[in-house]
């Protein structure tokens, strides 16, 4: 077991996280953010919308930057893992586990419920070579308007499921809490996911004598993290989607009912406060150890839901603004002799 706090790969605490300029603003609530193999960023929007973005050469301008509407899942897309041939897995809110042709728009449904009952609240995903599909479900009791009920009330009722190609899902993991993002390790050797709820990373085996088991990968995370990215160079990459909140998590040791009592208090008082101003992403070896500890105390661009390396710069994205950020990786063009 690791735990990762403050730390970056030269020692000492985060380094700042460089200037980000924003791109594509039509994009509305772009909640995760994922690169493919022929460098193209996919995003999905509030309302539904997958749109793909061709960056261009660092240090270019910006005109050159555009983006292209290439589908439409009827719901809200929420994570995304692209395939070879074309074809991108959607976890959609309210639709399930979908898979879309980016060449023509159709959308088709993978899965949308688990032993009869309805899936709910779809939140991340990830592929093995073989076709096997795995994906998280943040929560079996809140949607995704009311999901700061799941996160307040520390309920554990997230999962992490795995369709085999012509199967049905089945769950490999319950009582999680809040499961979000979910990654492939580089050797296939296990699944990292994300449980915000409880600020860590949990891995999930699958093969070796521990296969089917989890652990703790890393605890004590200083914020509470969303989606997952697997960069090619095997860094995972890990968007905080806020710093730690001591108070919520006084909150969690109190008992249930209060807690629900808190919920429905917050609920009739809404809106909920704005997003915290600091900005922080995690580099993560499959170690365990740290790569990258990159943040931004005031950043104009706020509540980062999930960030991917493209080259030599991070792509950023947020479930609470408009457009993507980019920025450049803190000598990255060093490290990959570019």
């Amino acid at each position: 077991m690791s735990t990762v706090q403050g730390e970056r790969a030269t020692g000492g605490g985060p380094l700042p996280l460089p200037s980000a300029r924003l791109v594509a603003p039509e994009i509305e609530g772009p909640e995760d953010v994922v690169a493919d193999a022929d460098g193209n960023v996919l995003t999905g929007a509030a309302d539904g919308t997958i749109w793909r973005l061709r960056l261009p050469e660092a240090g270019a301008a910006d005109r050159g930057i555009r983006a292209e509407a290439v589908g439409h899942t009827g719901g809200r897309p929420l994570g995304l893992h692209p395939l070879p041939g074309g074809e991108l897995l959607v976890c959609d809110a309210y639709r399930g586990l979908l898979q879309l042709t980016i060449r023509d728009g159709t959308v088709r449904v993978l899965a949308d419920e688990v032993a009869g009952a309805p899936l709910r609240f779809c939140s991340n995903v990830t592929a093995a070579p073989d076709g096997t599909v795995y994906f998280t479900v943040s929560s079996r009791r809140y949607g995704l308007d009311e999901w700061p009920g799941d996160i307040l009330e520390h309920l554990g009722t997230g999962r992490l499921l795995r369709l085999r190609p012509g199967g049905t899902p089945e769950v490999l993991l319950s009582g999680l809490q809040f499961a979000n993002g979910v990654a492939l390790a580089p050797d296939g050797s296990f699944l990292l996911v994300a449980e915000t709820g409880a600020r860590r990373l949990r891995r999930y085996r699958l093969t070796g004598p521990r296969a089917g088991h989890s652990e703790t990968f890393a605890a004590d995370l200083p914020g509470y993290p969303d989606n997952i990215s697997l960069a090619e160079d095997g860094i995972f990459w890990v968007a905080l989607a806020g710093p730690r909140h001591p108070a919520l998590e006084l909150m969690h040791a109190l008992p249930r009912p209060v807690r629900r009592a808190v919920w429905r208090t917050v609920r009739r008082v809404r809106p909920f406060p704005p997003p915290h101003p600091t900005v922080r992403v995690l580099g993560i070896r499959p170690d365990g150890h740290p790569a990258w500890d990159l943040r931004a105390a005031r950043s104009p661009y706020r509540m980062v839901t999930a960030v991917c390396r493209t080259g030599s710069r991070l792509v950023l994205a947020s479930v609470a603004q408009r457009g993507v950020a980019v920025c450049a990786l803190p000598g990255a063009e060093s490290l990959t002799g570019h």
